[in-house]
Parts: C-alpha cells; structure tokens; sequence
C-alpha cells in the first residue's frame, strides 16, 4: 500500500489464505459512522467478486463496542479505541482498518468553504459556550481579512455515544486545559453548549440546514455535502486546510512500534503540515468466535480491503490506508490471536 490519491478504481478480489473454513453467510458488523462510506463502499465491491454480502450498520461506536460485546454481530466497529481491560474481559481482538480526519464545518453567511479559521482554544470556547458570535474578537484576530457577520454560533454536537466525538473532544483537550479539566475525552460528555444530532450524517445535516452553526464531522461527510471546512492553527503554529496532504502528514508522525492494541494517536501532532484532529479508525473481533468460518470470512474481507483495490476505494473517499508493516502485523495477530475450538481461523 502507498500513501497515493488514486482516482480511478478496477475492483479484483485479491487472494488470500484460510484455515480450512468453508465460505460462510454475509457478514454483518455495526458501530462507527466515521469509517461507514469506506466500510459499505468496500462491502458492495467484495460482493461483486466474492457473491459475500457485507451489511453494515452506521450506529456510532458505542453501539458498535456493546454489539460485538452481546455477539450480536460478526464484528463491531469502533474510532474511540476500546479500553485494555475491557478488550481483554471480552476476549476481543483490536485492529485498525484505515485513517481518517475530524474537520470542523460551518455555515456562516459570506464565508466559503476554506475561508475561516480556526484554533483548538477558540473551538474548545466556542462548544463551552464562552465564544458566542462569529464576529467574536479572538475569531476576528485569526481571520483578519474575512467579513465576519455578527451572527449567534449554533454549536452542532452528536448526541449518541460516537467516536467521532471521541477524537474531536480528544483534540480539543489536547488544545485546551479548559477543556481537559472541565469536559474531557469521550465518546459521550456533557456538552457545555449547542444541540445534538445523531451521526456523522445528523450532524452534517443539521449544519447545513441551520444559519450559524458549526459541527464537526469526519471529511467525507463534508465533501459529499458540500459544507464549508475551516482551516485549523496546528500545534507547530501554521494553518493548515483539510486535505489529503495534510492527514497523510499526521498519519506519518504515528508510532505505531510501541502502540498497544494498535492504539497509535495521531491528535495534534507536532508535524509542521499536520492536520491536526487525525485517527485511526478500528474494528473488534472476538478471539474466541463460535463460528469459525464467520470469523475467518470476517477476515478475509479486510485482509481485501488492506490490498491495492481497497485502499483506491478508501482513498476516493478521503481515508488514508495503513502502512504496509501495520497491515503485515494486523495479519499476524488474526493468526495468533483468533482461535476457535483451539484452533487458528486465520493463515497467511
């Protein structure tokens, strides 16, 4: 895999290695609404070639994490890194399928798409409540040659239990002690200010269709819809705009060697072209399926989408893929680590 944008796609089933399994009945998985355009595109591809269904549903990643927890689903997909203990009390295994980027958007009249920007301080004030209008002095300051209306800041946030959230709110305590010390990080807080919107697609829905108001979305969302991105001030002081160039720049400074359970942050990095609100997004599959051949279908389709046609799918759609060496150890750990009656479901 290359960190390359790749406009045209020719979808191949690449081949691949298993243990013995017969083909098994489609899979289905649930959680993150952050990687859905990705998973559902790569789904509809898969089958094409491989006559298996892949039914995903966009729920958020606390749904995804209390589904594979309940084995209700073949897999569960989560942005908000599952806990250790927790990982380990569920026998479940963790491991990232693409990388993807939080962007702010907003619909602020006379502003266009990549004509404001923004700093971690003065998001993390605009969603306390503390900054309230759009001609606010300290936007003002940041955004010295862009007509600023006197408009009421409509802050969006999503109202279900969301990775997305998980990440945003991440940067934004990493941005402010404010924030760190009066909000926190996770899938779920107590927004101080704004309303809520269920989803990736609730809240860039809301932000379009409300005068004022700001959300935060993963980037594909906002392209398919068309909203106004800002520009962000990054941690080595330069502003960067939302593009391809500038995840990849904070993809690279991730230190994946030392991340347990591929746990690798990617939030405000010191990169001089970083992007700044960066993650990888990941899935969870029991270690002790009781379907063998489920799980090792599972597998097989992400070790799919990890080859040349599914990260030229991801790539259209704004993801970043992983690494080669971090694909070869997601590979290994399957094998190692996913066992059913004793037995490895997965070999290279």
């Amino acid at each position: 895999m290359k960190f390359t944008q790749i406009l045209g796609v020719a979808v191949l089933l690449s081949g691949t290695m298993l243990a013995g399994f017969a083909q098994a009945a489609d899979i289905n998985g649930a959680g993150a609404s952050f990687p859905a355009p990705a998973y559902q595109a790569w789904g509809a591809a898969y089958k094409e070639k491989a006559s298996v269904g892949v039914n995903y549903q966009s729920i958020g990643s606390g749904g995804g994490q209390n589904q594979i927890i309940n084995r209700t689903v073949d897999f569960g997909a989560s942005d908000a890194p599952m806990a250790d203990d927790k990982l380990a009390s569920n026998n479940l295994l963790q491991f990232p399928t693409v990388i993807g980027s939080v962007v702010a958007i907003v619909n602020v009249e006379g502003v266009a798409d990549g004509h404001l920007t923004l700093s971690g301080p003065v998001l993390a004030d605009i969603y306390q409540g503390k900054i309230t209008k759009w001609n606010d002095p300290r936007i003002a300051e940041l955004n010295k040659d862009v007509k600023l209306p006197a408009a009421a800041i409509v802050p969006v946030y999503r109202s279900d239990s969301s990775g997305t959230s998980y990440v945003f709110t991440s940067y934004l305590a990493a941005a402010s002690a404010d924030w760190k010390s009066n909000v926190g990080a996770a899938t779920s807080v107590q927004w101080p200010a704004g309303a809520g919107a269920k989803g990736n697609e609730g809240v860039a829905g809301t932000v379009k269709n409300t005068k004022g108001a700001i959300g935060y979305v993963e980037y594909v969302y906002a392209a398919a819809n068309k909203l106004a991105t800002t520009n962000l001030l990054n941690k080595a002081g330069k502003v960067v705009k939302p593009d391809v160039s500038t995840f990849m720049a904070a993809a690279s400074a991730a230190d994946w060697k030392t991340a347990k359970n591929f746990n690798a942050s990617m939030i405000d990095t010191a990169g001089a072209d970083a992007w700044p609100i960066v993650s990888a997004t990941f899935i969870l599959l029991p270690k002790n399926p009781a379907n063998g051949a489920q799980s090792a279908e599972v597998m097989k389709f992400f070790d799919w989408a990890y080859g040349k046609d599914g990260d030229a799918i991801a790539e259209k759609l704004h993801y970043i893929p992983l690494p080669d060496a971090v694909v070869g150890d997601i590979r290994k750990a399957w094998q190692d680590e996913v066992k059913a009656d004793g037995k490895a479901v997965w070999s290279n």
